[in-house]
């Protein structure tokens, strides 16, 4: 193992500093899938939000990715289509993700990657999505420069995970991801090993809880991140 490699965090072990109860929610009437389509057109003035992982990784050689923001249209409202990661996988087991994956040298742009990862982890065909555009590059704490990567997905029906890769698939409507009173502010604290003076780690991320049906979905760290500077987008 690197010594560089980040310990495991459980993020609901971590203390919850707040919530932005404060901030404005995305209406209903700006989550349609013509509203989307304006915004990304007209790339209004915005500043993304930058978190600690890419903060403290902004000087370091990183590897390009990209992931793929599916936005299922269903007749309640867009869903944002999320996937659980295996156990077994080396990287990030077990969490909650975008489908995606390392850009390779024929991927022409963020986007061939993106739909060229989200037919291979979980089956959706790249005919069926409409790319409406990208946010900026997002550094996670693997060494990756992501690119998210925003589609309209006409429908999920018929979708086949990789079960070595996807051990679920879900759906989360888009409204409530985009209303902060869902977004929780945490602190990770672990004691350094430094014989001499060791020095509290702490990491800050956000946390978005999700249940339904009795099902409990935690989607933190990059996701989070990703999907509040989607908002950041939408409300600017």
């Amino acid at each position: 193992m690197s010594s560089h490699r980040l310990q495991p965090i459980d993020p609901y072990s971590a203390r919850l500093i707040g919530r932005d109860d404060a901030l404005p929610a995305v209406t209903q009437e700006q989550l349609t899938p013509e509203r989307l389509r304006q915004r990304f057109a007209s790339q209004p003035s915005w500043t993304p939000e930058l978190f600690e992982d890419s903060l403290r990784l902004h000087a370091q050689p990183l590897r390009g990715a990209a992931v793929l923001i599916a936005l299922v249209q269903r007749r309640q409202g867009l869903q944002v289509l999320l996937t659980r990661r295996n156990l077994h996988l080396h990287e990030h087991a077990g969490q909650i993700s975008f489908p995606g994956g390392r850009c390779d040298r024929q991927d022409l742009h963020p986007a061939a990657t993106a739909l060229r990862e989200a037919h291979e982890e979980i089956g959706l065909r790249p005919a069926g999505a409409e790319i409406l555009g990208t946010l900026p590059l997002y550094c996670t704490a693997s060494r990756y420069a992501v690119t998210p990567v925003v589609a309209l997905v006409s429908g999920a029906e018929g979708l086949q995970p990789h079960p070595d890769e996807v051990s679920e698939l879900f759906e989360v409507p888009l409204a409530f991801l985009m209303d902060p009173r869902h977004h929780e502010h945490r602190e990770w604290t672990m004691q350094s090993n430094a014989p001499v003076n060791p020095i509290p780690l702490r990491r800050r991320f956000l946390v978005m809880p999700y249940v339904v049906d009795d099902r409990s979905y935690v989607i933190w760290g990059a996701t989070a991140a990703m999907l509040r500077n989607l908002y950041r987008l939408l409300i600017a």
